[in-house]
């Protein structure tokens, strides 16, 4: 079993040279910028980890992982635009619409989410890009609920960070080849960690839940999050060393 760092890295060596397709033409730059942002990868690195704790080989996990942070990065690219959050900067630097223009932000945005299921498409089996299309869908219904204004925090949530943490360990779990049957108690795992992400989110950011019931309780629901994810992992009969060194940097994490 590999290390979440040792992971990261296969993630990140692996997006680097990611072959994209030649018919994007020059707007190739902008997807490398949106990628190159700076992120933590934790959605790919839940991918291989799941894998290899369920059987598998994080190698042959890898296009899924990369898919999953590609849908990802869509998601940002998109978040960023001016008829969504209107937000100039992603981590430290220029947001890609910024950088690009607005009308570029918008198709390198759709380029990474079409470049996403074609290599969620080279695996035999179709589930992969299923989960992959189900957690998108999810993610862009959250956002839509999001922008509406409704008062639907914690299905917002539920969807547009918790479903992405979904398909991180159901991705693992169809490269491992595990039958549907089996996936149930690791897909409680990705709910719990999903919830553990977005409550620690608040708290770094001062809203969402904060705002709701103050930082003392968050940190408490956190805990639970964490705890309740932890005795998820303790309930499998295989190693997961890596999924819990997984929770217990995102339950400590401070940026």
């Amino acid at each position: 079993m590999r290390a979440p760092d040792e992971l990261r890295a296969l993630v990140e060596e692996g997006l680097a040279a990611l072959a994209l397709s030649p018919e994007l033409h020059g707007l190739e730059e902008s997807l490398r910028y949106a990628l190159d942002g700076g992120g933590k990868r934790i959605r790919p690195v839940l991918v291989l980890a799941t894998c290899e704790a369920a059987g598998g080989r994080a190698e042959d996990a890898l296009p899924a992982a990369w898919a999953l942070e590609l849908v990802h990065t869509f998601s940002l690219v998109h978040d960023d635009l001016p008829a969504l959050d209107d937000d100039d900067e992603r981590r430290g630097r220029a947001s890609t619409h910024v950088a690009f223009g607005e009308a570029v932000g918008i198709l390198a945005g759709d380029a990474l989410l079409a470049e996403a299921l074609r290599l969620a498409l080279s695996y035999p089996s179709p589930q992969v890009a299923r989960e992959l299309v189900d957690a998108t869908l999810g993610m862009i219904g959250g956002q839509y609920l999001d922008i509406r204004g409704d008062d639907y925090s914690e299905k917002v949530n539920r969807l547009k960070t918790g479903r992405l943490f979904d398909a991180s360990v159901g991705l693992g779990l169809w490269v491992a080849e595990v039958p549907e049957a089996e996936q149930a108690p690791w897909r409680v795992f990705a709910s719990e960690l999903g919830l553990l992400f977005q409550l620690v989110d608040d708290l770094l950011d001062g809203d969402g839940s904060v705002a709701s019931v103050g930082a003392e309780e968050t940190r408490r629901l956190a805990d639970a999050a964490a705890e309740r994810a932890h005795a998820r992992l303790d309930s499998l009969s295989v190693d997961t060393t890596v999924l819990e060194d997984i929770v217990a940097g995102l339950a400590a994490r401070t940026a």
